[in-house]
């Protein structure tokens, strides 16, 4: 059995998902449980539709709710028989939002219940066109096999639960069908809808191929794998042909949105190697990961970047020769559950780097009660990637060359050995890359790289 997951992009439409059926035909005889996200940026409408409600736009989020409704009537059009299915689903979703509009507030758990039905609507569509194509399609609802944890909008899985609900009821169907799941959603133990968080699709596809023993995972977007440099900030990067499994999980967590971070963590539990391939071009070998580690001539796999950052300054000469700053400080994000992505120290001051600011005002009031704080936001993280960093010597002589006059605000290496990190301005990111990419990539391994 393999794992096939299908982006948004990669089931925006009927025609896509005519697509979609084709690449999973060819591979039918490897029995695929297919994985869907919500159509094209479904989940963004859903949360524009509540935001409207909440603020008392009454007229405007039924507006919105009506147009997403006959969207998705339009594109289920070709394959037919789904008509009442989905006007069922709009008018329990109407319902619910204009619920929220009366409340007046959003909790989590709404925001689970509401952005869920992307999901459950694409899959359901997706499994229907399947079988209007002459695949043997079944629909697999997720939220009753995937159980997570209580903390909505972020659920983690409960995998020991997930995995026996997986390979009692997934695996015998795919055996003698093709199963069709939507991604990114889930079900609390007592049966609450929850999510996995944005992006969330590819982490369930890793859950699921870990459930049911898959033999491979495949992640089907729309660029042609992973690239050597993100492709919205800099277009003349390569394909990786094959990364390791450390490699990927630290480029996704640093910004590379081909791959969810958590994607990974299953796959490696269960030694599942995992493919990244482009549902458009379905005849480019892609991107393998593995736990294996390739040699490569080059140092650098890839570079992956980070924007919308703000720097953290903290400082305070009180705590010279003194112990237990930093432990007062991390105690500061952990009360506000702010997380932290990159870290340099020194005696009496340290400068870290968030991605999320929503509690950050809070975050320094607090610190500001022991230590000097300013914050810098408009950073971007820059990082480069690659199993032979720790190997190589001046790879960062390399990197600060390369960079000339571009100023570097922090830089970060060592903890995983895997990346040297750094900040920049955001204004700096795409010489930034350019730059680094001309510099590491000038000649490229054939054996990694194409």
């Amino acid at each position: 059995m393999i794992v096939m997951k299908f982006g948004g992009t990669s089931v925006e439409s009927a025609h896509a998902i005519e697509r979609v059926a084709g690449i999973v035909r060819a591979r039918r005889d490897r029995q695929p449980v297919v994985v869907v996200s919500a159509m094209g940026k479904t989940t963004n409408k859903l949360l524009a539709i509540t935001d409207a409600a909440i603020q008392g736009r009454r007229e405007e989020s039924m507006r919105l709710l009506g147009e997403l409704r006959d969207f998705h009537l339009a594109e289920a059009a070709l394959v037919g028989g789904l008509d009442e299915a989905i006007n069922e689903h709009f008018q329990e979703l109407s319902e619910l939002v204009q619920g929220i509009g009366v409340l007046g507030e959003l909790t989590p758990r709404s925001i689970d219940a509401v952005s869920a039905y992307g999901e459950r609507l694409s899959s359901l569509i997706v499994a229907q066109a399947f079988n209007h194509f002459g695949l043997d399609a079944v629909h697999a609802d997720s939220r009753k096999v995937i159980v997570t944890d209580n903390r909505h909008t972020q659920a983690a899985p409960q995998y020991a639960e997930t995995y026996r609900r997986l390979e009692a009821t997934v695996a015998p169907l795919a055996q003698e069908r093709v199963v069709v799941m939507g991604g990114f959603i889930g079900s609390t133990e007592e049966g609450v809808t929850s999510t996995l968080g944005r992006g969330g699709s590819d982490f369930t596809a890793s859950i699921v191929g870990a459930g049911i023993n898959a033999e491979e995972i495949q992640i089907w977007t729309d660029v042609d794998g992973m690239l050597t440099a993100d492709p919205t900030v800099f277009k003349g990067g390569h394909r990786v042909k094959t990364i390791s499994f450390a490699e990927a999980a630290e480029l996704a967590y640093f910004g590379a949105k081909v791959l969810h971070p958590a994607t990974v963590i299953p796959a490696i539990e269960r030694d599942i190697p995992v493919l990244i391939l482009n549902s458009r071009r379905p005849e480019v070998p892609g991107t393998r990961i593995s736990r294996e580690t390739v040699a490569s001539k080059n140092p650098v796999k890839s570079i992956a970047c980070k924007k919308k950052i703000t720097l953290v300054n903290i400082a305070s000469s009180r705590m010279f020769m003194a112990h237990g700053f930093l432990r007062r400080i991390f105690e500061v994000f952990d009360r506000h559950e702010t997380s932290v992505d990159m870290i340099a120290t020194s005696e009496v001051s340290v400068s870290l780097t968030v991605d999320n600011p929503a509690r950050l005002e809070a975050v320094c009031r607090e610190l500001g009660e022991f230590a000097e704080v300013s914050t810098e936001p408009g950073q971007a993280i820059v990082c480069l990637v690659g199993e032979n960093i720790r190997y190589t010597p001046g790879v960062a002589a390399g990197v600060f060359g390369a960079l000339g006059d571009i100023n570097v605000r922090m830089v970060s290496q060592g903890a995983s050995l895997l990346n040297l990190g750094f900040v920049v301005a955001e204004a700096d990111l795409a010489a930034t890359v350019e730059a680094l990419h001309n510099r590491f990539f000038a000649e490229l391994d054939p054996a990694v790289f194409d």
